[in-house]
């Protein structure tokens, strides 16, 4: 199992090279289910690993000059502030058992990170497999207006929770807004979604310092592997149609949503 998790993070980086997202969807999965991670601690160590492999795609994408640094910044200014204060303030105060009816009704945090995990996948998913056109309008460096300002800050929020909470990095949901808020073409609306989820995962994972048990050793090889393969996803985005590729994962996600779903509701 141990060996099929190391190969599965490969997976993580791959699916960032390729789509700008879905890594963080898969990671929390694979260490909770695959390498049998603590949920609680999986986000925290999804944290580090999507953040360190999102960034090495961003400096990848800004070489090529596919990231708005503007962007970045400004969603940054709202999604960074709320996941740092989720990790380091909110979630430890969260109590480990969070209802408990007698006999034998217990509703831990463990559970609630995975269904809520669960959910937000179904969530990506529906998002990945619609089609959605993108506008013809498209600028190589939007300016948004105050109208644009405002849902960015609050998409901003809103990915932030997603990171703090379930150490996911949001990317599903920020493509489809830099590319309909600001009309960012597709390639930058990638490239900023990976320096957005760099720095928003990895100043989320300095929240948890003090408050686990970091594994390092684990931890690293994981991230390496992940980083190993975000390069290959960036080679094979190449060679493969963006747009069906995007469906198939989100089925992928789809699927595995609804296990995830039925296991820890009926299969705790």
């Amino acid at each position: 199992m141990e060996l099929l998790g190391y190969l599965l993070a490969a997976l993580v980086g791959i699916s960032l090279g390729l789509i700008g997202g879905g890594g963080s969807i898969l990671t929390v999965p694979i260490l909770v289910y695959v390498m049998r991670v603590n949920p609680v601690l999986a986000t925290s160590y999804s944290l580090f690993i999507v953040g360190s492999t999102s960034m090495v795609g961003a400096v990848t994408n800004y070489r090529k000059g596919f990231v708005s640094i503007k962007t970045a910044l400004l969603f940054g200014l709202a999604s960074i502030t709320t996941v740092f204060i989720t990790r380091k303030l909110i979630m430890p105060e969260i109590p480990a058992v969070l209802i408990n009816i007698p006999p034998s009704h217990i509703i831990t945090q463990s559970m609630a990170i995975m269904v809520l995990f669960a959910i937000l996948m179904l969530m990506a998913s529906i998002v990945m497999i619609r089609e959605k056109k993108v506008p013809a309008n498209t600028k190589e460096d939007a300016i948004p207006n105050d109208t644009g300002i405002t849902k960015l800050l609050l998409y901003g929020v809103l990915i932030g929770l997603a990171t703090g909470f379930l150490g996911a990095g949001g990317g599903f949901l920020l493509i489809p807004a830099l590319v309909l808020v600001l009309k960012m073409p597709m390639k930058k609306a990638v490239g900023t979604s990976l320096l957005i989820i760099a720095l928003n995962s990895l100043i989320g994972f300095t929240g948890d310092i003090g408050h686990f048990k970091i594994d390092w050793n684990f931890l690293t090889i994981i991230t390496l592997i992940a980083v190993a393969g975000i390069f290959i996803g960036g080679f094979l985005a190449k060679k493969i149609e963006g747009d069906k590729l995007k469906k198939a994962f989100g089925w992928f996600v789809l699927i595995m949503g609804i296990y995830i779903l039925v296991k820890e509701i009926f299969f705790p």
